[in-house]
């Protein structure tokens, strides 16, 4: 989920809960894996279904523009950019890997800086791509991180949902 200053909840939808009981119950989807905004209203409008599985969703620090995993076949990460309740121009921000093999990695959760950085909940932890979709840093976990998130006081702690775990670590 991400809100947007308009008051605009933007969310994805992939179907990974409901091909399983891991998560509930096993049942057919009702509609195809999308992109989703809800109005102030409370009307809920699809955006995008052009992504296989999206899977996290984030702005970045402007607004200008919003990026979108795609934990699925694309195994990707596309930006768009934002004109009011609709998208436009998208195209593919980064295809992340595991640095060191040829193995492919796709953010899960992602979370955008004030420096307009994205950083990735991605194998082998957190991957942190620069606004032009090159990889600058990463942050190794003993285990998968999925979601990630901005906290504490000054929004410089960042906080990662592993596999079996919760990690935190102070960031500039």
């Amino acid at each position: 989920i991400a809100v947007h200053p308009d008051g605009g909840i933007w969310f994805t939808d992939p179907s990974y809960g409901i091909r399983g009981d891991y998560e509930g119950e096993r049942a057919e989807s009702e509609l195809k894996p999308a992109v989703y905004r809800v109005d102030p209203s409370g009307r809920i409008a699809l955006v995008t279904d052009e992504i296989d599985q999206p899977n996290g969703i984030c702005f970045s620090p402007d607004y200008k523009k919003v990026y979108v995993c795609d934990t699925g076949s694309g195994q990707e990460t596309k930006v768009w950019d934002v004109a009011g309740a609709q998208l436009r121009g998208g195209k593919t921000f980064t295809k992340l890997d595991i640095p060191g093999t040829n193995q492919p990695s796709a953010a899960d959760g992602i979370r955008c800086d004030v420096d307009g950085n994205v950083w990735c909940g991605a194998r082998p932890g957190v991957q942190v791509v620069a606004p032009n979709g090159e990889r600058i840093g990463m942050i190794r976990l003993p285990e998968v991180c999925a979601n990630i998130c901005f906290g504490g006081a000054h929004r410089n702690r960042l906080f990662m949902a592993a596999s079996q775990s919760l990690y935190a670590v102070y960031v500039g």
